[in-house]
């Protein structure tokens, strides 16, 4: 969806990821992601941008933060009163924002810092996590007008219609602090430009940021809907959240081997490795064929101590990452680290398929 006057060439590369991780827990200002994704400007189209902090509520970092878009008050009057059936609200209050000529028709944004009421919790028979992960879906899919885009701990997703930069601008990151953040700059091709459809995806600390087109989106949407996840958003990107929280959170999968599922290695690759593994490889590809997703993609997973970079198994989006002392950077093109850090350790562009995760060191707490 295009809007009048902008560029209709359609750009097959086009969409922008960014990020950056400090392995010894530093916190880093929000002002650095937007420096990087903002090089990239050429790669988006106004239609959608933002940005995933991990570690930038530490006075909160017990509770779950959940930001929400509302389209009217009556639907913002009708989500509070579920909210205080189902959590206790320790502090809520409007995401602050700097009003821009260039970031419009905003809808009502709130945050929330909650519990699940402990009553609620021991009928419902669900830890915390699938307790919060059933309301967030119920929101999002029953109460007209209502978007939880960020549900997590200690962390938090701000996007909007607009350039990436512009977005940051609004959402004053540069006043916000943390040791990791993605940040991502859409081009969107087949789904239209909202606010709810901006990049990042997330469900509770998982938040996803894409660059590509799925064309498993629907095999992969049927599949993962039958464990109770409904995909609202109009975009493919939340489908792969959702995949990356069922299979990790709930099916126990380590990060590399949810990795392996998206991504899965072909049968050809798989045959050539040493029996074990081959054995784990077949294994992970036969009982979660269903979650393979195909198509190019680059995506950012970010997830509480720790983040990934990965390619489809073709490489057909690009991907680049550099080191520095205990900092990680990565980015679609390489200008979107130098910028930030121009002396680097280490610079390389994944394979097609192979993660790179990147996580705190063991002595680090937050």
């Amino acid at each position: 969806m295009f809007r009048e006057g902008e560029n209709e060439n359609r750009i097959p590369s086009g969409c922008a990821i960014s990020g950056i991780f400090s392995k010894k827990g530093e916190r880093i200002s929000g002002e650095s992601i937007i420096k990087s994704i903002s090089v990239m400007h050429d790669r988006s189209n106004g239609l959608g941008g933002g940005f995933a902090g991990y570690g930038i509520y530490p006075e909160y970092k017990d509770f779950y933060a959940l930001h929400i878009f509302y389209d009217t008050q009556a639907a913002k009057d009708e989500c509070e009163k579920y909210l205080e059936r189902c959590f206790e609200i320790v502090n809520l209050s409007k995401i602050p924002i700097k009003k821009t000529r260039k970031i419009t028709n905003e809808p009502l944004i709130w945050r929330y810092f909650v519990y699940p009421l402990p009553v609620r919790l021991a009928d419902s028979h669900l830890d915390e996590d699938e307790y919060v992960v059933r309301r967030v879906i119920k929101i999002n899919s029953e109460i007209k007008g209502a978007y939880v885009f960020s549900s997590g701990k200690n962390m938090g997703v701000f996007k909007a219609v607009g350039f990436p930069e512009d977005v940051g601008e609004f959402y004053r990151l540069a006043e916000y602090e943390g040791y990791s953040w993605t940040a991502h700059g859409r081009y969107p091709t087949n789904t239209p430009g909202w606010w709810g459809g901006a990049h990042p995806f997330a469900m509770l600390d998982y938040s996803i940021v894409h660059n590509g087109e799925i064309s498993s989106y629907d095999a992969n949407r049927r599949y993962i809907e039958m464990f109770g996840y409904k995909c609202t958003l109009l975009t493919d990107t939340e489908a792969i959240t959702y995949i990356f929280d069922y299979l990790v959170r709930r099916m126990g999968l380590t990060i590399e081997e949810a990795a392996s599922v998206v991504a899965a290695p072909f049968w050809s690759t798989i045959n050539k490795k040493e029996p074990q593994e081959a054995e784990r490889l077949k294994y992970l590809r036969n009982i979660f064929s269903s979650l393979l997703i195909t198509g190019p993609f680059s995506i950012l997973l970010g997830y509480t101590g720790g983040i990934m970079a990965l390619n489809d198994r073709l490489k057909l989006r690009s991907m680049v990452v550099g080191e520095r002392g205990d900092r990680v950077y990565m980015a679609s093109e390489e200008a979107a680290i130098r910028v930030i850090e121009p002396d680097l350790d280490r610079i390389y562009a994944p394979k097609g398929g192979q993660p790179v995760i990147v996580k705190l060191n063991d002595d680090v707490k937050i």
